[in-house]
């Protein structure tokens, strides 16, 4: 009977029974690893929701990673770990599981105390185990720290000191923090909680708390644009966080205005300012040191230092910090260079541009200078740069790429030629004066030293001797290109610009046409219209003489020479 039942071999009831089974194994080897995907990026999106929950209610300021760029521990379970998350204030480090534990057992940087009976001079160390620097060596034996294997030794997070485990003892953790090397730029807990304390009783005399920490006591304040050049603002704002106290600004959160109201809090003329970020960023800060100045709040003005971040870079070359920042140098030493750099003054324009027209009832366009204003070649390679990256700035967060892109649009133009004959369509007018052009196509007006990403270009080269451009002088450099090839062999030193002159004043006439116009780096496209270039006001700013490059060199010894022959 059972014979009888069983499908005989190669009927079609036996090929249907089989390919039911194929059927039912090829879904489920094509289902299954779907299934397993959708379930692993729902448990990875639940973790997620639940790690933002974790960092949005904490005190730390708690950043993941993927990978540790050192060997790593928890320091909760005291477990090795790849990946997890870090606080970018004290430099906590813990596995994804042990999240909430640290959040409980760690106390993160404070910004200001919450004792009020704790006075100025009375902080201690505050000790975290664990992951302390490479090369550390621990302030009681003068021994190397963190070379074991595992979880140990201890850092203070204020003065950055460590000691061994074994070295530890009770009258360190009761010992008073002095802050350490940077304690000239720190800006203490317990000072912010004293200023508080004397605003709630209608007080202002902030010079008794400042007395108490010294006369070379210049506190310093970050602020970083996350955004600009290669996108390494809100990383570094970070590590200045480790160093200095929490109370650090990314300007893309917090607008400069507010930022610097911080300085309202400080002794007079004494804040520092470190502006992370390319040369459009340092006029939004000085823009709104101007702001402060309207206010009356000219005795807390800060003095400005910068760490170019951007593509050009020009004022930060000009004023000795260079052409560009890449982590080549540590966090750490650009503090240093902070404290070593002198007060200098740099003079800013009042740019006004009035349209023409008879019925034009528009209020002029107006705009401050810090670097150069220009017409011409240089002005639309920067008007297509900066359309493009409008369309899609992810594309454009590498320095290299950013000078590839110009190179593009300037080998354009040296065979379209858009800005031929720029002699005649505008008039140029020096100090009233109106000044006869040879054929050009481009015009610049210089306040620095440098320009086009690092070419000193009223200097230039040959035996021929100009004074050098200062930022100081109230004086504006004025000179006149050939074209996109002559840009080109002008930033290589293969020649010189049209030097027309320099000025108090300049105007120019823009009598026809629409032409591409910049004003440091801002371009926009500009029809008949009349551009007055006026002194404005003066730049409080950081000059840092370790960064001079041969051409700084060069110009200083060949102004030296001309001083020795007057």
């Amino acid at each position: 009977m059972e014979a009888e039942r069983r499908p005989a071999p190669g009927s079609p009831s036996e090929g249907l029974f089989a390919d039911g089974h194929l059927i039912l194994w090829t879904l489920c080897s094509v289902l299954l690893p779907v299934f397993i995907t959708f379930w692993c990026s729902l448990q990875r999106s639940r973790r997620l929701l639940h790690r933002r929950d974790i960092f949005r209610k904490s005190k730390h300021g708690w950043r993941d990673t993927d990978l540790f760029s050192q060997p790593t521990y928890c320091c909760v379970c005291a477990q090795h770990i790849l990946q997890g998350a870090f606080c970018d204030c004290c430099g906590l480090r813990v596995d994804e599981g042990c999240l909430k534990k640290a959040d409980k057992r760690f106390q993160c940087k404070e910004i200001m105390l919450k004792n009020d009976t704790k006075v100025l001079d009375a902080m201690p160390h505050h000790w975290i185990r664990g992951n302390v620097p490479l090369c550390s060596y621990c302030m009681v034996c003068k021994q190397q720290c963190g070379c074991q294997p595992k979880l140990c030794d201890y850092r203070c997070i204020w003065c950055q000191k460590t000691v061994h485990d074994e070295c530890m003892k009770n009258s360190l953790k009761n010992e008073k923090c002095d802050f350490g090397e940077f304690k000239n730029l720190i800006i203490p807990p317990s000072y912010l909680t004293s200023i508080n304390q004397m605003r709630k009783d209608k007080k202002t005399d902030y010079e008794v708390v400042a007395s108490k920490l010294g006369k070379q006591w210049t506190p310093l304040i970050i602020l970083a644009n996350s955004r600009s050049g290669t996108n390494m603002g809100e990383g570094l704002l970070g590590e200045f966080r480790i160093l200095l106290n929490p109370v650090q600004f990314d300007v893309t959160k917090t607008p400069p205005i507010k930022a610097l109201q911080l300085c309202t809090l400080l002794p007079y003329y004494s804040a520092r300012v470190l502006v992370c970020g390319g040369d459009g960023t340092v006029g939004w800060v000085l823009d709104a040191v101007d702001d402060m100045k309207i206010k009356g709040q000219e005795k807390y003005i800060p003095q400005v230092a910068v760490l170019p971040l951007g593509t050009g870079n020009d004022l930060s070359n000009t004023l000795g910090w260079g052409t560009g920042y890449a982590g080549e140098i540590p966090v750490a030493q650009v503090l240093r260079n902070v404290m070593e750099a002198d007060g200098i003054k740099l003079d800013r324009w009042k740019v006004q541009v009035t349209n023409k027209g008879y019925y034009n009832l528009r209020k002029p366009k107006e705009f401050t200078m810090n670097n150069y204003f220009s017409v011409g070649p240089d002005a639309l390679m920067a008007l297509n740069f900066h359309a493009h990256r409008e369309k899609a700035p992810s594309l454009f967060s590498s320095r290299i790429l950013n000078k590839a892109v110009y190179l593009f649009y300037g080998t354009k133009d040296c065979l379209v030629q858009e800005c031929k004959d720029l002699n005649k369509k505008v008039e140029l007018e020096l100090d009233g004066e109106r000044v006869a052009l040879p054929s050009l196509e481009g015009i610049i007006v210089l306040n620095i030293g440098y320009w086009g990403g690092g070419c000193r270009l009223w200097e230039g080269m040959g035996d021929e001797t100009y004074p050098l451009a200062r930022h100081d002088d109230g004086l504006l450099e004025v000179v006149g290109v050939y074209g996109s090839f002559h840009c080109a062999q002008i930033q290589v030193k293969l020649a010189n610009p049209f030097r027309i002159g320099q000025a108090h004043t300049v105007r120019l006439i823009l009598k026809c046409s629409m032409m591409p116009m910049q004003v440091d780096g801002e371009p926009w496209a500009q029809g008949p219209c009349t551009v007055t270039i006026t002194h404005k006001t003066h730049a409080m700013m950081l000059y840092f003489s370790g960064e001079q490059t041969d051409d700084d060199i060069s110009s200083t010894s060949d102004q030296e020479d001309i001083k020795e022959t007057e």
